[in-house]
């Protein structure tokens, strides 16, 4: 009879102590990582695994981290979920999923709190509004927000760059002789919307270009919305733009649609720029030139956050912001971009 594989026996192997693969397995930011890469490569080649119940009840953790997102059908959100769960893996820890948008989402996601079957949360699209943020916050449970954020929270929060990148869209615009320029923008409740607009429609008015309140229009962060929103922005019935922004690429990628059923073409008379860098931003359909977050930082970044908090729940909360990077394609004629 195979006998089974014990965590006396990975610790034997690896050369470590009990201890310290427990500490491995449950996510200890504590460990040397040429330590970690040691347990888990014997982890791996003897195929261990921890009986999850007797773990759960001795340590009171339970290896899942709950993510709670929002409009998962944006491109953005798999992407960003790809990225978690490669993070968390070498960690020993699985993800659950809950969408914010309905509120049978939100209700599993205070009921996982309250129950305690999760050791911390993940919000990527959090706003002041999320009944399970401040539930959370409440409750003192291990948190972090990464991707939107909300000033004022006392939890550990990771975003890119946003307002400042939108303000080196309008400067592109500028230094390629775009006077003229629209903004899809979207609510004003998601952090992202509200600093890439501002970024974007300040730094237009100090390099004195002309933004239209009608050539500003919602297009609620969906392919359907940008497309609707390009098209109220040529109805104006005003001189349209020649450059317009879009704050993330799905209403980007819509502005490019309504572009080509107008008869307007792309880049020759409009150029379009969105935000994310989606893969099919790239595609050869599309080629849109668009704004890109560092996904994989941005993620390694709130995960290790979120295990320090679960290490050391009273420590002080931080903000962590990283910079973007506009990727240039067909959309704007492949114009770099200049500093």
């Amino acid at each position: 009879m195979t006998r089974t594989v014990t965590s006396r026996d990975v610790a034997r192997m690896a050369g470590v102590s009990q201890a310290t693969v427990s500490r491995v397995l449950h996510g200890s930011p504590n460990i040397a990582p040429e330590t970690r890469t040691r347990v888990l490569a014997v982890v791996e080649q003897t195929g261990y695994q921890p009986n999850a119940a007797a773990t759960s009840m001795r340590t009171r953790r339970t290896a899942t981290i709950g993510v709670v997102v929002g409009r998962i059908t944006n491109p953005f959100y798999p992407q960003m979920l790809d990225a978690l769960g490669a993070e968390l893996e070498p960690h020993g820890l699985r993800l659950i999923l809950w969408d914010a948008t309905t509120g049978p989402g939100e209700r599993a996601a205070i009921e996982a709190i309250d129950q305690r079957r999760i050791d911390g949360l993940v919000f990527t699209t959090a706003t002041a509004s999320s009944a399970a943020l401040q539930h959370a916050i409440d409750r003192r449970a291990p948190i972090v927000l990464v991707n939107r954020v909300v000033e004022g929270q006392p939890c550990d929060q990771v975003d890119s760059a946003n307002e400042d990148t939108a303000r080196r869209i309008a400067r592109y615009f500028a230094d390629n002789g775009h006077t003229r320029v629209g903004l899809i923008t979207a609510s004003t409740d998601a952090s992202t919307a509200a600093a890439r607009s501002a970024g974007f429609a300040d730094e237009a008015a100090d390099l004195g270009l002309h933004l239209d309140d009608r050539h500003v229009v919602d297009g609620g962060f969906s392919h359907e919305g940008g497309r609707a929103a390009l098209e109220r922005i040529l109805d104006a019935g005003i001189d349209p733009p020649t450059a317009v922004f879009a704050v993330n690429d799905l209403s980007g990628l819509g502005a490019l649609d309504a572009a080509r059923a107008a008869g307007v073409a792309v880049p020759d008379d409009l150029w379009v720029v969105g935000y994310d860098d989606i893969e099919m931003a790239s595609w050869e359909a599309f080629q849109l030139t668009t704004a890109r977050q560092p996904i994989p930082e941005m993620v390694r970044v709130s995960v290790e956050l979120l295990l320090a908090r679960i290490a050391a729940p009273t420590r002080a909360a931080v903000h962590h912001r990283l910079p973007g990077e506009i990727v240039v394609r067909r959309s704007t004629a492949h114009a770099p971009v200049r500093g």
